[in-house]
């Protein structure tokens, strides 16, 4: 019988001590759901107003009236076209890769358990821009035709990635140098290509690896938006899984999880996102790398991060792609602007995890 309990008869009660433990745990996990709900329900408010902002500004105003008008199929003078044909398939396409890009990221984060285990330093991103850049110079292809070898570049790398560092068993450090080591040859690739590219093929190439929402149509859109709609709610699902995976295998294992299947799905599903989204907007640099810590630290301690991430994510697109029209004297692409942004955080990461750990 355990010392902490009070005798009586046959039975056992729990002590006055015993209660108060379990009623301060059970305040401290409602601390963190509330936390997390508000914390979502700000972030979505956030998408939306951004969304909406993206809609109304531009060399032209137009009211919100106008553009509701336009979303709901009514004619308006000017505003049909900017709108509905410019803006708006702009606006959803960064909010989609956004989503698509943080939870994505995360995905990874968690099953590596180390923050710099984004699909941009493991070399995913990397294939699929080299596919796409090899197909625009060599291949002379564009449009539909760059997304669909892009898509295919990404998922080839994640497989020979996985492959080359599962002998032996799932390791997430060798997966980590592996994939470096080949984001590291994957980027030559990209360089050499580049350097034997006509003027006219650079500029698209420069175009497309940089990560840009311009020219986004609703034929690139409809892709990237059907996958969303497929992988999105079944990441949310395993949610409770991957954040019993960031304890580790074996206490996921004794929490039920189904370790080699789970993490099947969620990689399968990480790497369908990601890829869809590149081909779709490019390789913007560091939404996948930064949306997860920032959600992290946004919910707290013991918070599933999925789709506080896809949030992230979307809002950091959508107000890069804002800063990159409005902010400066010229005009930059999405993800010149998150590159900006990501570098510094990428060293500011690197020296608190050399302090604190690996940890999100």
């Amino acid at each position: 019988m355990n010392a902490a309990t009070v005798l009586h008869g046959a039975h056992a009660y729990p002590s006055s001590a015993d209660e108060s433990s379990v009623d301060a745990v059970i305040a401290g996990r409602r601390r963190r759901a509330r936390r997390r709900v508000w914390v979502v329900a700000v972030l979505l408010i956030a998408v939306v107003a951004v969304y909406t902002t993206t809609l109304l500004v531009g060399n032209t105003f137009y009211s919100l009236g106008d553009v509701v008008r336009v979303v709901f199929g009514e004619q308006v003078p000017g505003a049909s076209f900017t709108v509905g044909r410019l803006r708006l398939p702009r606006a959803t396409m960064g909010v989609l890769a956004g989503l698509a890009f943080g939870m994505a990221g995360v995905t990874f984060q968690s099953l590596l358990r180390n923050p710099l285990a984004s699909p941009d330093i493991i070399g995913i991103s990397s294939g699929a821009s080299a596919a796409a850049v090899f197909g625009i110079v060599f291949l002379s292809l564009s449009g539909g035709a760059v997304s669909a070898l892009a898509l295919v570049g990404a998922l080839a790398t994640a497989l020979a990635i996985y492959l080359l560092s599962h002998r032996g068993g799932f390791a997430g450090t060798r997966l980590i140098l592996i994939g470096i080591g080949v984001a590291a040859m994957l980027n030559a690739v990209v360089t050499y290509v580049l350097s034997q590219a006509a003027a006219w093929d650079l500029q698209a190439a420069m175009r497309w690896i940089s990560g840009s929402l311009n020219g986004a149509t609703w034929e690139a859109v409809l892709p990237l938006a059907v996958a969303a709609a497929v992988l999105v709610p079944t990441m949310l699902l395993q949610g409770r899984s991957l954040d019993a995976l960031r304890l580790g295998d074996d206490t996921a294992a004794a929490l039920g999880v189904r370790v080699g299947a789970v993490r099947l799905i969620l990689i399968v599903g990480a790497v369908a996102l990601l890829a869809f989204a590149t081909a779709a907007a490019g390789p913007i640099a560091f939404v996948a790398f930064m949306a997860g810590p920032i959600a992290a630290r946004l919910v707290g301690p013991g918070a599933g991060l999925l789709l506080p991430s896809g949030l992230v994510g979307a809002l950091l697109v959508l107000l890069a792609d804002l800063a990159g029209q409005f902010a400066f004297d010229g005009r930059y692409p999405v993800g010149v602007v998150t590159g900006v942004l990501g570098a510094p955080y990428l060293i500011y990461l690197l020296i608190r995890t050399n302090r604190a750990g690996g940890a999100l």
